[in-house]
């Protein structure tokens, strides 16, 4: 019995290791190609998505702070870790959430979908851009909240179909055993 739990102990952290470490490669991809920051930060968090249905516990956070510890470590250009930083958590937070009724569900989403952005905003704004100008247009602005908002719903709908194809799926071909 003690053999068989930290032989499973053994296989979590091994494949925790991994996956932050093909996490941090995917973001590295982001930072050659700058229109892929935020594409390549949505895959690695789908890398968290697989240790939240196979590993369970602290493993997909563990994942999650190593890939964004590593990738402002390593990183050239640190807008993908940024953006990982504040929105690579997100399955874990699905996964919490959504145990909860539908429309609370959806309410603690959104939030947590306007804090990341605020801090992002601030972060891009204060740290890393100070010196670039932000007067934009109010229009610009609402149209810029009106997408991402709907990007995030999709993100999220596709997340959902995602795991639902692997639970239904893939799971007994490349599920932990």
């Amino acid at each position: 019995m003690r053999s068989q739990k930290m032989r499973r102990q053994t296989i979590c952290l091994t494949l925790s290791a991994l996956l932050a470490a093909l996490g941090v490669v995917l973001l590295g991809l982001g930072s050659l190609f700058e229109t892929l920051d935020l594409s390549m930060a949505a895959l690695a968090s789908f890398f968290c998505i697989y240790a939240v249905i196979e590993m369970r516990g602290g493993y997909p956070w563990m994942i999650w702070a190593v890939t964004t510890g590593l990738a402002f470590l390593i990183l050239p250009q640190k807008t993908p870790a940024l953006f990982y930083l504040f929105l690579g958590h997100y399955p874990m937070i699905k996964a919490l959430t959504e145990r909860l009724p539908r429309t609370v569900s959806w309410v603690i989403k959104l939030v947590w979908l306007h804090l990341s952005g605020l801090l992002i905003f601030l972060t891009m704004r204060f740290l890393l851009a100070p010196s670039a100008t932000w007067d934009f247009r109010a229009w610009y602005w609402i149209l810029l909240y009106l997408g991402v908002l709907a990007a995030f719903i999709l993100f999220d709908l596709a997340l959902t179909r995602i795991i639902t194809f692997y639970l239904v799926r893939l799971q007994k071909r490349i599920g932990i055993k």
